[in-house]
């Protein structure tokens, strides 16, 4: 098997680690080895302990490895956390040929300028994730999905670009590497669980994905199949467990498998005689509890959570406005009743998502919990392809890639197709 036909996607979560080693086939990717691994080194998406984090990252590796048969030697990686933020860009240049046509180094060159307004002058300490372009215009012709080909004196491009910060993404990037593994590109979570959860009829209506993990809540929204917004929450269903460990005076673990066995986000559903025997959970515990009380804290967090995401869409005018509604995956959107919770407060239709089956040993990779990791194998925008040899993580990449091939000319350019066919 050809290492070229090969993805890792590595998801780092608040709680766990997930890895996923995947091969293209005809008829799209097949699961070969997957792992999901304990990690307490991260809290809401930001590395805290680094040691920690890389032990769970190497032993998650080593498991993967083991099924796949497969060396884990470079990873597309997600990166989370609410220090992640979204910009609109606009920047023009001048069409270069001389006919007026416009040419993908015209395009290169736009979304570069684009990328030129994220600086260490106007943002410092920030690193730039993605550049996704919105729509191009050409003199007065507006809202172009792809001007390649189209002719015009001047080209416009509104983007938006999605940046985190460069303390905390150097930080995940030397854990990785200690891990011995090199990363490929780096991807926003919530964008990475969007490309696994949502169909492009929902994109091009209008759609919000909201994530619940354990440390932090994701939201992307999406209109006429284009990014709209971005935002990252730190609030996640860690916090739900926090509240009934409290409530219930005990321990975190014991409280995680109480909010698992007999959470609910919808009080009104639960008898009001059901009762838990915490001896039954755990030996160190005892007394018993009503299931309700800890559906009514669920629901609380809950109410919370989602009260937030909708003062995000009102921030963008979107709220009570998106006609596929509100799909819901992470963790957190397997609490039952979720989805009847997320309609309440949000006004919206509501539904918790389906991850996109992959080929293979996959049937446990559908959980909702692992929409980020499959989104990494799915991911195909221009951070996780190569071009020319040169990682395309950006638009600057490409031109700079583009200007080496016309200093060498048309034999330098026959040399570096000559040696591309000798890699793997």
């Amino acid at each position: 098997m050809r290492r070229s036909n090969i993805k890792v996607g590595l998801d780092i979560g608040s709680s766990h680690i997930r890895v996923i080693v995947a091969s293209a086939e005809e008829n799209g990717w097949r699961v070969l080895g997957s792992s999901k691994v304990p990690c307490h080194g991260l809290r809401k998406g930001v590395v805290v302990d680094i040691e920690e984090t890389t032990k769970a990252m190497v032993k998650a590796a080593s498991i993967a490895e083991g099924i796949s048969g497969v060396p884990i030697e470079r990873a597309l990686v997600n990166i989370d956390g609410a220090h992640l933020a979204v910009k609109v860009a606009k920047s023009m240049v001048a069409v270069s040929r001389a006919n007026g046509e416009i040419s993908q180094e015209d395009v290169d060159r736009v979304l570069a300028n684009a990328e030129s307004t994220v600086s260490p002058e106007n943002a410092p300490n920030r690193e730039i994730l993605h550049v996704i372009p919105r729509f191009f215009s050409i003199d007065n012709q507006s809202e172009i999905r792809d001007p390649v080909g189209m002719n015009g004196s001047r080209l416009d491009a509104d983007t938006l670009i999605v940046t985190g910060s460069t303390p905390f993404i150097k930080n995940l990037s030397k854990c990785i590497n200690q891990a011995g593994i090199s990363i490929s590109g780096m991807v926003a979570a919530p964008l990475a669980a969007a490309e696994s959860t949502l169909n492009r009829r929902q994109k091009e209506l209008g759609v919000a994905l909201v994530d619940i993990g354990v440390g932090t809540t994701g939201i992307s929204v999406f209109e006429e199949d284009q990014l709209v917004f971005m935002s990252v929450l730190p609030i996640g269903a860690g916090h739900i467990t926090n509240d009934i460990a409290i409530g219930l005076k005990t321990s975190i673990d014991v409280a995680e498998k109480v909010k698992i066995e007999y959470g609910s986000a919808s009080p009104a559903d639960v008898s009001s005689r059901k009762e838990i025997n915490l001896s039954k959970i755990s030996k160190n515990e005892e007394g018993i509890i009503k299931a309700k009380e800890i559906a009514e804290i669920v629901e609380a967090r809950m109410e919370e959570i989602f009260g937030l995401v909708n003062k995000e869409l009102r921030r963008i005018k979107r709220d009570g406005m998106l006609p596929a509604g509100i799909v819901l995956t992470g963790g957190g959107a397997k609490l039952p009743s979720v989805a009847d919770l997320a309609k309440k407060v949000l006004k919206l239709p509501a539904q918790v998502g389906f991850v996109v089956k992959l080929g293979g040993i996959s049937e446990a990779l559908e959980d909702p919990s692992y929409a980020t990791a499959v989104g990494l194998i799915l991911w195909e925008n221009d951070e996780n392809r190569e071009s020319g040899g040169v990682i395309a993580g950006s638009a600057t990449a490409k031109v700079a890639y583009d200007k080496i091939l016309n200093v060498l000319g048309d034999s330098g350019k026959k040399s570096i197709e000559w040696l591309k066919t000798f890699l793997p």
